[in-house]
């Protein structure tokens, strides 16, 4: 059986995101307390991939999850889905019931409390806050019973700890996805099938090329290949030193993308190749 790296505890967004990927193959899902240990458990053989936030619709690109991939570690990418954070208000109505103005304190992870703050503005003006992860949030909920506590959380987590959703999605956004990406050292064979194929590289341009970016993007742009994703992020070796993080909606199988990539290497750019691998989005079922 695969073991699977999550970022913890148990009932966070990663681990139902990675419940809702892994729904037809039978995996042993393992939390982590924090990023650096998901990466190292799969880096060092003790878990076979790891789960990894890469991407947010509201918050943007997660900067410290991506250095890992880049610097950190040696895990290519072997898949990528989005799935939505859906927020909920939870904790136990024999306590609270449907007067929400006995909640006293509210306990989440702050982007979390940030998603809600319109339901929360309205529902809860006078709360307090205590920030945390979501999953964490809802477990102090549940053992400290009778002191007007509540929390912001995923659905898995009310069910974890037995509790009840007061409020459901209370969220202000419906397009709210996070991406997850999948990494590993080898291909995971058992997923499904998707029709898109995406490509993931690292650029780091000569120092003495003006307008090397400009090639660069002409190399994909002449040959119609779409680039779905492009970010600076600093090398790390000295100040104004970057590298571009590129994503590719096309496969290293085609005749196109391994064309284009010789020919900016030809100009002098460094390539590093981070992942050919299936993208899923998200079915509603």
């Amino acid at each position: 059986m695969k073991r699977i790296a999550f970022l913890g505890p148990e009932g966070t967004v990663s681990e139902e995101s990675s419940r809702y990927f892994f729904s037809d193959i039978t995996v042993e899902l393992v939390p982590y307390k924090l990023i650096s240990d998901v990466f190292l458990a799969t880096e060092s053989g003790e878990t076979d991939y790891s789960v990894i936030p890469i991407e947010n619709t509201i918050e943007g690109s997660v900067s410290l999850h991506m250095d890992w991939i880049v610097h950190e570690v040696d895990l290519p990418i072997q898949a990528e889905w989005t799935y939505p954070s859906r927020q909920n208000l939870i904790g136990d109505v024999k306590e609270i019931g449907s007067d929400l103005s006995k909640i006293k304190k509210v306990f989440s992870h702050p982007v979390a409390i940030a998603q809600c703050k319109q339901f929360l503005r309205k529902n809860l003006p006078d709360v307090d806050f205590e920030y945390m992860s979501t999953a964490e949030g809802v477990r102090i909920v549940k053992n400290n019973p009778n002191q007007g506590f509540a929390a912001i959380g995923t659905e898995l987590a009310c069910k974890k700890y037995g509790l009840n959703v007061l409020s459901k999605h209370i969220h202000e956004h419906d397009n709210n996805f996070t991406r997850f990406m999948l990494v590993g050292k080898k291909p995971l064979i058992e997923i499904k099938n998707t029709k898109l194929i995406k490509t993931s590289i690292l650029v780091t341009l000569p120092e003495d090329y003006p307008g090397a970016l400009h090639q660069v993007l002409s190399a994909f742009s002449w040959r119609r290949i779409n680039l779905s994703r492009i970010e600076s992020r600093p090398t790390k070796k000295k100040l104004g030193s970057y590298y571009f993080y590129i994503e590719i909606e096309e496969s290293m199988e085609t005749v196109l993308l391994p064309a284009a990539i010789q020919e900016i290497e030809a100009i002098g750019c460094k390539v590093r190749t981070l992942g050919c691998f299936p993208s899923f989005s998200y079915v509603n079922d």
